[in-house]
């Protein structure tokens, strides 16, 4: 199935090197899985940049988590 014109086609490499070498799935748990399953079990390993708490959530974690 070919993408759309304009539209970039879906990323079957990268998705397949990541559900079966990173996560090392089995093809059939691979294939099983649903794409927000997917989603989730790499989120772990994303290159995406997250974000440091805010002040004020890290105050909350410190009140509730403090260190003995």
């Amino acid at each position: 199935m070919r993408a759309a014109a304009g539209t970039p086609a879906f990323p079957w490499d990268e998705v397949m090197a990541t559900g079966f070498g990173l996560l090392r799935l089995s093809p059939k748990n691979f294939w099983a899985m649903t794409p927000i399953e997917f989603e989730r079990a790499a989120r772990p390993f994303s290159r995406r940049r997250q974000t440091a708490p805010a002040r004020a959530e890290l105050t909350e974690l410190m009140r509730a988590f403090p260190d003995r």
